[in-house]
């Protein structure tokens, strides 16, 4: 590690978060581990033991500023300090904008963007007395492109990726104190267990979906080697191309939503995880069949790419 190996996660108990603990204590890491769930908490940090790292736990609702700030007060007198800190927070609900009731897009807001915020504000005092640290902030292709059926989740992730820039101008005088965005594209975990699901119909992932520990193994080099933007499962290229064919990508993606929600296995209106957190582990991967086909995925890398493919068109002429 370039500084250290002091590591700090939260909504480190499934998903992304728990690979990307157990890929750092496989290096041999020191770990403080945050979610609201200690069953999940206690069986990612046994798993960081048994890989060879230092790992203890603590409970905190990140939404919680007051909360976030004790816990990462407490994360540094256990760790001696912070060399990174890795966002992971991160929940969504699908359905079309007025089916969902509006507190449930004001949690997602809260949990996908304030927390993120919370954390910041907790730990970049820190690394401003040491002089040096790695903030993670974990975004994901819905920063690039527009998700219809998923706007107060749009709306966080755009908000991240403007809340990161702007922390990085305001952190221009401090070189070894570094925000590091991570966008992956789909990632097979058991979010899709916990999401908010208001479309009448079963979410599964679309064909493709990267692995955690893929993701987790991109915040591990971050670690050693810092940069501004990280891009998983696509070209980063693709992603400019289809943020400047938004309008385009937004409403493919809203046809095939319409589509696929008619076409789909049912189901049941579901506040998912969003407000409670899951009973018992949720390990790191969903469990579902990796390449399934079919018409019943969540959202359609495909359109995206395919929005991106008109603008290079139209840039030519040949639209």
């Amino acid at each position: 590690m370039k500084h250290g190996n002091r590591i700090v996660i939260t909504g480190a108990s499934s998903g992304i978060g728990a690979a990307t603990a157990i890929a750092f204590a496989r290096q041999g890491c020191r770990l403080v581990l945050g979610a609201r769930g200690r069953e999940g908490l206690e069986d990612i940090a046994a798993q960081c033991r048994a890989a060879g790292g230092q790992a203890q736990i603590g409970i905190v609702d990140v939404t919680d500023a007051a909360a976030v700030a004790r816990f990462a007060a407490g994360a540094r007198e256990a760790l001696g300090g912070i060399d990174l800190w890795f966002s992971d927070v991160g929940i969504g609900v699908v359905g079309k904008y007025l089916d969902v009731p509006i507190a449930d897009h004001h949690r997602v807001i809260e949990a996908n963007l304030v927390s993120h915020m919370n954390d910041a504000h907790a730990v970049l005092p820190i690394f401003q007395q040491q002089g040096h640290g790695i903030w993670v902030n974990m975004i994901s292709l819905g920063g690039f492109i527009t998700s219809p059926y998923a706007a107060a989740y749009a709306a966080s992730k755009f908000g991240l990726r403007g809340f990161s820039a702007a922390l990085r101008g305001e952190l221009r005088d401090w070189p070894d104190i570094h925000v590091c965005d991570v966008y992956p594209t789909f990632v097979d975990t058991p979010a899709i267990y916990h999401a908010g699901n208001y479309t009448g119909a079963r979410l599964t992932f679309p064909p493709g979906a990267l692995t955690p520990e893929k993701v987790a193994d991109a915040v591990v080099k971050l670690a050693r080697r810092p940069r501004d933007t990280t891009v998983l499962g696509a070209p980063e290229s693709a992603l400019r191309l289809g943020e400047l064919a938004n309008p385009v990508a937004a409403s493919l993606m809203n046809r095939f939503m319409d589509h696929w929600s008619r076409k789909a296995a049912p189901a049941r209106p579901t506040t998912g995880t969003m407000y409670a957190p899951p009973e018992g582990p949720s390990g790191i991967r969903s469990g579902q069949r990796r390449g399934h086909q079919g018409s019943n995925t969540v959202l359609v890398l495909g359109a995206a790419l395919a929005a991106a493919a008109l603008g290079v068109r139209l840039a030519r002429g040949e639209g």
